[in-house]
């Protein structure tokens, strides 16, 4: 049986994962938004690495209420637009469709759940260097793994079809723990996504910086702590992991992750789910991430210098 996609969210990420199925020739609604009106009579572009192509044709929309009830829905929202997801989900929603949070942080499927208490989650974790260029443009750098964890879905056989859909489109995927592989991927996004943010940079300056390594790395491994005090003995994840990361994002192309590029936007940074939920979490289990909390402040005083609450 074929399956049915929604993508809601069509940037960076909704954008690509959405945009390699589509090209494998799988069954994709998109949902827009400024850009709805030039995809629909331009298509959508993705330029990547691992080849460029462009969707001339393309199942575009700007209202849910539009679309068709799918299968998967593929959530690349911003975190900090979750809100929009009570109003954006329902038309989309059939007994047993799943919906996929590929986003950042902790505590997001928890949430969803509360006020869908009925409905199929699972988490995606995206290993991806990727960004909106323009309208109705894609562009991919590096990586682009997608990792998938069930929430709640009973169903493991979607979730494998929706891996080999995935891996049939190019996109490396594995179905993980969902509470482990959330805080291994807080390891690369607590300190690159806030430490570029606050010395206004890019992710190979701060590498090139053995003060900032050193801190970035004396970081990482407080999340690995407080993930593993977390965990309670279901996982662990080795200190090691620490340096594994580093030297991938050695070798990575240089970049500007999603919280970087929203302080230069101006747009508001997604510190609830990335660092305010995993401190109170690692602390509810007996451990404080020292310097992550004070990042967490940090990012908060310069969110608060452009955003007015």
């Amino acid at each position: 049986m074929s399956l049915k996609y929604a993508v809601i969210g069509t940037g960076a990420i909704g954008g690509y994962y959405g945009g390699k199925l589509a090209n494998a020739g799988q069954d994709v609604h998109f949902l827009f938004h400024s850009d709805y009106g030039y995809v629909k009579e331009n298509g959508l572009r993705l330029d990547s690495v691992n080849g460029d192509f462009h969707l001339k044709q393309v199942n575009a929309y700007n209202d849910t209420s539009d679309m068709p009830k799918c299968d998967v829905v593929l959530v690349g929202l911003k975190s900090t637009n979750n809100h929009l997801l009570k109003e954006l989900l329902p038309p989309l929603l059939h007994d047993t469709t799943l919906v996929i949070l590929i986003q950042n942080g902790l505590g997001l499927e928890e949430d969803l759940q509360k006020t869908f208490p009925g409905l199929w989650i699972t988490g995606g974790l995206a290993f991806i260097c990727s960004a909106k260029t323009g309208e109705g443009h894609i562009s991919h750098f590096d990586e682009g793994r997608l990792n998938i964890g069930s929430y709640s879905c009973p169903d493991n056989s979607l979730i494998e079809q929706i891996c080999n859909d995935l891996m049939d489109a190019g996109v490396e995927t594995k179905i993980q723990n969902l509470e482990q592989a959330r805080w291994m991927k807080l390891v690369w996004n607590i300190p690159y996504n806030g430490m570029t943010v606050v010395m206004n940079t890019d992710t190979d300056k701060l590498m090139n910086n053995t003060g900032m390594e050193n801190l970035l790395h004396e970081m990482m491994l407080e999340v690995i702590r407080g993930g593993n005090h977390a965990g309670k003995g279901k996982y662990s994840i080795p200190e090691s992991f620490a340096d594994e990361i580093l030297d991938t994002t050695r070798k990575m192309v240089p970049y500007s992750p999603s919280m970087k590029l929203d302080y230069d936007f101006k747009r508001p940074l997604e510190i609830e789910y990335i660092y305010t939920r995993p401190i109170e979490e690692a602390k509810n289990n007996g451990y404080d991430m020292i310097r992550v909390n004070m990042l967490e402040k940090q990012l908060k005083f310069i969110e608060s210098q452009y955003i007015k609450k």
